[in-house]
């Protein structure tokens, strides 16, 4: 049985075979074909941090596989009022098939996947936001791009950041990350993935310069300033994210043909303008579109695997 906690987790060739089912999926459904792949399953979804896209997307990718999922919000379930997740995961894990948390402790979540009898996905944690970088892989690869793209990050080294170093030490990526001082990754994820690209032929740079960063990339990629959990520390960061700004100056440093990537929600006038995330807008939409489906392609592979 496999958990799916980080892209760390995972070799290339898995990786993109999980993409493959995704892609096959969607082309199913946009044929109006059902795809009941996981028939009378049911996914449970733990909720310690709340979501548009993470919810729907699940609920809805869990439905049109043929199973049924159960929204648990931490306020509606014991786990909310003190029980240990270790208790909350042997419990769960007994009567679903398949868990997604969406929570802020990373070590909660391997705890919860220590004592867990079903598959565990991480819909979120602080460290890591891996279901996110396969919806954004699919649409790369729907949009003519490779593990040949360069990629510039641009703004807080968070869990997107770490997503994106992961992704592209497993593919072989060039990941240029931009980060204002003070903000830069978690140096242990860093080492982590240093490794991993010593056996890809990855290459991940970090610089305090956006326009660097930037410069000669194929794709541009950023995050909001202030994630959930860190609304106090907003004016702080507004000073500090000062010159982070993905705007038409310093895409037009990128190659031609450049792709703007926003997990969303956007704080427009923030991470990035209105005017490079409406120039951008269609590919942006196609890849919250494609968290759907990517995580349906993630879910099955995870279903066959433990059935196997």
């Amino acid at each position: 049985m496999r958990h799916f906690l980080s892209l760390k987790d995972f070799t290339k060739a898995e990786i993109l075979e999980m993409i493959e089912i995704a892609k096959e999926i969607k082309a199913e459904q946009k044929a109006k074909r059902p795809t009941p792949f996981l028939q009378n399953q049911s996914l449970g979804m733990i909720f310690e941090k709340s979501s548009t896209r993470t919810r729907v997307s699940f609920e809805v990718g869990m439905y049109q596989l043929g199973g049924q999922a159960l929204f648990l919000s931490s306020r509606d379930i014991q786990l909310g009022r003190g029980e240990p997740m270790k208790d909350t995961a042997r419990v769960i894990s007994r009567m679903v098939d398949m868990i997604m948390i969406r929570t802020f402790s990373h070590a909660k979540l391997e705890e919860f996947a220590s004592f867990s009898k079903v598959p565990v996905i991480n819909g979120l944690s602080d460290d890591y936001h891996p279901v996110q970088l396969m919806a954004d892989y699919m649409t790369m690869l729907e949009h003519g791009l490779d593990a040949s793209a360069k990629v510039a990050y641009v703004g807080d080294g968070n869990n997107m950041t770490h997503s994106w170093m992961m992704l592209a030490a497993k593919l072989g990526m060039e990941l240029r990350i931009a980060t204002p001082k003070g903000y830069e990754v978690n140096p242990e994820i860093a080492k982590l993935a240093e490794g991993f690209c010593k056996e890809s032929g990855g290459k991940i740079i970090y610089t305090n310069d956006p326009k660097e960063a930037i410069a000669g990339a194929d794709v541009v990629t950023t995050d909001v300033w202030t994630s959930m959990g860190q609304e106090e520390e907003q004016k702080q960061r507004e000073i500090a994210f000062a010159g982070y700004t993905v705007d038409s100056a310093m895409m037009k440093l990128a190659n031609p043909g450049v792709k703007f990537l926003h997990c969303l929600p956007v704080h427009r006038g923030e991470e990035v303008t209105e005017e490079v995330f409406e120039a951008h807008a269609d590919i942006i939409f196609d890849e919250a579109e494609n968290r759907l489906h990517a995580q349906k392609g993630v879910m099955v592979w995870l279903d066959r695997k433990r059935n196997a």
